[in-house]
């Protein structure tokens, strides 16, 4: 399995938990030959308190870089990780320069480079320890400190709730665990169910490719509990907003609008702004026909599986 999926999967995840606490940019473009930085995140000066975020939150006071894998990174990978930093160091300070500025080290970004596992060896090899200060807990390993990095290795993180946001990022058992945790949580407050969300549409994206392998077949298994609590969430919100229409309408005109509209919010809730063509296609479906798309729709996974629908069924 190549990293792709898993990156887009993590900027929209990090995306999703950042964007209340400052500026989140994903795939930032940096010069020369390194390659683009996956979450660059600065926090909003108004905005004082992540503690909502655990231990994410608390990496997430100060600007950085986060950088996270599906498998464990490579020595070269690591490095690539640090020079792209340093790239940004570099224009940060030239920046700061021009603008007849000063940049003092600590507001210069820091990077966090996430990974599932990593060896003993990788870590001694590049100075990386643990810090008795500051309260980062298991887990947590900063490089030597100029260096301006650290690595989360997310297996060995404590499963307390601090921590869950970042486990959802691990593999294998880790991930499992966070998820039916995540899972179970998710009434609680929105912004937990736009995670089920997306790890819903994650699953099933791996679900469509071909040539699944056994990696892919462990993460379809630890991402159910997201996919199937997130299938009944949208069910149930479908069930109370068609009773509330059906409660308003009364008359067969008014229900077969109650069920367009209804449909028509949850599916720019999924996929965002869809166009006014296809807008008048759903309008002009019947009820029966707009009971199979609202029943269909559960298993779309993009904009596109909603064009395909309508262009064979209306």
């Amino acid at each position: 399995m190549t990293r792709k999926p898993h990156d887009q999967f993590a900027k929209e995840y990090l995306q999703e938990l950042l964007t209340s606490y400052g500026q989140v940019e994903t795939s930032k473009d940096v010069k020369s030959e390194v390659r683009e930085i996956d979450v660059w995140f600065v926090p909003n000066t108004s905005i004082s308190d992540t503690s909502q975020l655990g231990l994410l939150g608390k990496m997430a006071v100060t600007s950085c870089l986060f950088e996270p894998f599906r498998n464990s990174p490579s020595e070269v990978g690591i490095r690539s990780c640090l020079l792209k930093l340093y790239v940004v160091h570099g224009d940060l300070l030239r920046q700061a320069k021009r603008e007849k500025q000063t940049l003092s080290e600590a507001q210069l970004p820091r990077l966090w480079i996430l990974t599932p596992s990593c060896s003993v060896r990788m870590l001694d090899g590049f100075g990386a320890k643990t810090q008795e200060s500051g309260n980062w807990g298991q887990g947590v390993y900063f490089l030597p400190e100029l260096l301006r990095g650290a690595i989360i290795v997310i297996n060995q993180l404590p499963v307390v709730e601090d921590t869950l946001w970042l486990r959802v990022l691990g593999k294998g058992r880790t991930q499992k665990q966070a998820v039916e945790q995540l899972a179970q949580l998710s009434s609680q407050s929105p912004r937990w169910n736009q995670l089920l969300d997306i790890l819903a549409s994650w699953r099933r994206n791996l679900e469509m490719q071909d040539n699944v392998n056994d990696e892919d077949r462990e993460l379809l298994m630890n991402l159910s509990p997201a996919y199937l609590k997130q299938r009944e969430e949208w069910r149930k919100e479908g069930l109370q907003a068609g009773l509330q229409e059906g409660l308003q309408a009364g008359l067969q005109t008014g229900r077969q609008e109650g069920e367009k509209n209804l449909l028509l919010r949850l599916l720019k809730r999924r996929f965002g702004e869809i166009t006014p063509d296809n807008e008048q296609k759903i309008a002009s479906l019947s009820i029966p026909q707009l009971e199979a798309l609202a029943d269909a729709q559960l298993d779309f996974s993009s904009l596109d599986d909603l064009v395909t629908w309508l262009s064979t069924n209306s």
